[in-house]
């Protein structure tokens, strides 16, 4: 049978175009002002966490009419911390990354902006500043996915990227206003001081606006469409920035406004962010499991990660509003745990990510394969990061998925129906998730490092440089020091926790050499477990060697190959058939699209010459929701077009109009 199951289109990089040269100083500058900026980041939002918020202060003439108010408490300091650190390891990455790439001038200039936008949400401390940082993020986000605007592939990415980040925007503006005027404030401070005159019907708008506009951000579904799209087309040190560090900021606005501000959040709320939560994680592993583009599959995974933290969101909600204060906080530990975790795995894979499409041109897994001969140390940094995404002991996930799960069990479950029919399936959306993640690391790792190169760009890969590699090492440092000693947030959780109402009055986890949680019998040693796992491995090791010593040598010998003479890269498993078992399996979720051509001898038409088997994915609830709704935006821009005669007296009434709707509706 010839052709094998593709699910996506190979993708080059266009790294063999002739090179453009790039000043290294220019590259330099920009890594400069990224790593400056990101660890003024990290020093105020430590000093708002471990010694007071910041005092608000107003720049009246930056804005006009209200200023632009900023402050930054604990809550913001998190992911001022989180965001900073993650900007470091990018900004010394693309120093090298830059100058291999040849990224244009104005991604340079752009970089370090869009570490500054992502900085200044969480310390915005009003609506209006939050608004207009939330757009300075999305807009120099927007030009960074377009850097290579040359290629269709790109232009499409960033025309989807924009649309629907534009429509999360217009909710986030249309929910936040609905919140200020019916609060009387603009400040958050103001609004939660006046929070109790907002009405249940005002509250319910709110919380629907916002985690629609939050949400697009996050990657939740079904808005997660334009995740899958910018990630692979963005220059790699974009899209670490992007996965690691901006789709948390969809979070922070969920647990600032929806848990924060109007908290504590009604039952419904909590629901809802369960459910979408749950799908989405189960969603986002399964499309990564099936995708052969390494950026996509890392960028599905970005889109499972946060469906496990909106999940735990959800839970801590409900186990709050059933008065179990204790579990609920595990279950919002777990949150803002996996956040960091999350940070740290997918910023390290992304840049790995980045070394191998610097290093071959490549980015579909089955034309790669054998990296690790050629890129050693960009293999060895990847399936770190990998462990990570996997959830399993010694990787930087484990820790909060475990304290996620430990939530889950230990749920009064007895007293509450609705405990007891939305926990089993939040478990089940967890260990689901978590196996299809295995899955897809298992791919990513065994099929594009290890193995035989199945290309000549693999065969002739170039190891990162060490700018590059440095800032890979920033982040795996981070994955280790989160997998084996998670203390280290022990005094940021603690500090945090009591910002937030669900554990406000509750105990809340000690996370020291042995996590113990309040009010459950569980507890475990990330670092005695990385102990024990050193220990097996050198005494595996060791016997090995001894036995290798007692033992006659073997005898030559070829290797076993089937009847074939030699083994060549067409006998391994490529990708594609990695995934083609699980795709049988969730045939009716992904609903691929499959072409079989059957060529038979001229001779005779008995006789069979060739079986070519296609089937391409595809994301469905893009295929199913979005395309009708862009086909029919479509014909409607159609339509509108013909009123744009050049009539300056039609657009005047066209505006006098429009303002009179206004008018009325604000009456």
């Amino acid at each position: 049978m010839s052709g094998p199951l593709i699910a996506a289109p190979p993708v080059a990089a266009t790294t063999a175009s002739a090179p453009r040269g790039r000043s290294p100083v220019a590259c330099a500058v920009s890594g400069a002002a990224t790593v400056g900026l990101a660890a003024g980041g990290i020093a105020v939002g430590a000093a708002a966490v471990f010694h007071a918020p910041v005092a608000p202060f107003r720049i009246g003439w930056l804005l006009p009419l209200v200023g632009v108010r900023l402050a930054v408490d604990p809550l913001g300091g998190l992911f001022m911390i989180i965001t900073g650190a993650v900007a470091i390891a990018v900004g010394l990455y693309s120093v090298g990354y830059a100058r291999r790439e040849h990224l244009p001038a104005t991604a340079l200039v752009v970089l370090p902006l869009f570490v500054a936008a992502l900085l200044l949400v969480p310390a915005a401390g009003s609506v209006t500043t939050f608004l207009l940082a939330w757009e300075l993020m999305a807009a120099a986000s927007v030009l960074l996915v377009l850097t290579e605007h040359r290629r269709a592939a790109v232009r499409s990415a960033g025309l989807f990227y924009a649309v629907l980040t534009q429509l999360g925007f217009f909710a986030l503006l249309l929910g936040l206003l609905i919140l200020s005027a019916a609060a009387g404030g603009d400040s958050f401070a103001g609004i939660a001081g006046h929070v109790d005159q907002v009405s249940p019907g005002v509250r319910a708008a709110v919380f629907v606006l916002t985690l629609v506009g939050f949400g697009s951000k996050a990657g939740l579904l079904p808005l997660h469409a334009w995740l899958p799209r910018a990630h692979p087309e963005a220059p790699s040190p974009v899209s670490a920035l992007m996965s690691a560090a901006m789709v948390n900021l969809g979070i922070y606005g969920l647990v600032r406004v929806d848990l924060q501000l109007l908290g504590p959040a009604p039952r419904w709320l909590g629901l809802t962010l369960l459910i979408i939560g749950g799908a989405t994680a189960v969603f986002g592993a399964l499309h990564a499991s099936v995708s052969t583009d390494l950026k996509r599959l890392l960028a599905y995974s970005t889109s499972e990660n946060m469906g496990l933290i909106t999940l735990a969101l959800g839970a801590s909600t409900l186990l709050a509003d059933a008065g179990a204060g204790n579990v609920a906080t595990i279950a919002l530990a777990a949150a803002l745990v996996h956040l960091f975790a999350h940070a740290a795995f997918k910023t390290l894979a992304f840049l790995a990510a980045g070394s191998v499409l610097a290093g071959t041109g490549l980015r579909d897994l089955d034309q790669l394969g054998g990296l690790a001969r050629r890129m050693p140390a960009t293999t060895v940094l990847f399936g770190l990061a990998a462990l990570g995404a996997c959830g399993l002991p010694v990787g930087a996930g484990f820790v909060s998925e475990w304290l996620l799960v430990q939530s889950l069990i230990h749920s009064p479950h007895g007293q509450h129906t609705l405990l007891a029919l939305a926990m089993p399936f939040a478990l089940g959306a967890v260990a689901l998730s978590t196996g299809l993640a295995v899955a897809a690391m298992v791919k990513a790792f065994g099929v594009g490092f290890l193995a035989r190169p199945r290309s000549p760009e693999a065969e002739h890969a170039r190891e990162a440089s060490p700018t590059m590699l440095a800032g890979m090492g920033l982040a795996a440092a981070g994955c280790v020091l989160l997998a084996v000693a998670p203390l280290v947030l022990g005094p940021l959780l603690q500090r945090v926790l009591r910002t937030l109402p669900a554990g406000r009055d509750s105990g809340r986890p000690r996370l020291g050499a042995v996590l113990r949680l309040p009010g459950v019998a569980g507890s475990i040693g990330p670092g005695w477990l990385a102990v024990a796992l050193i220990v097996a491995v050198a005494g595996s090791l060791a016997l090995a060697h001894w036995g290798a010593r007692h033992r006659p040598a073997p005898a030559a010998a070829p290797l076993w190959a089937g009847g074939s003479l030699r083994v060549t890269p067409r006998m391994q498993y490529t990708a594609t058939s990695f995934a083609e078992p699980l795709q049988r399996v969730f045939e009716n979720a992904l609903r691929a699209d499959v072409d079989v051509q059957i060529d038979h001898y001229t001779e005779s038409q008995h006789l069979l010459e060739k079986i070519a088997y296609r089937a391409r994915l595809s994301d469905t609830i893009e295929r199913y929701l979005y395309t009708p709704v862009v086909r029919a935006v479509l014909i409607w821009a159609g339509w509108l077009r013909r009123t744009h005669t050049g009539s300056v007296h039609l657009y005047l009434a066209f505006g006098g109009l429009g303002l009179l709707i206004v008018l009325i509706v604000a009456r």
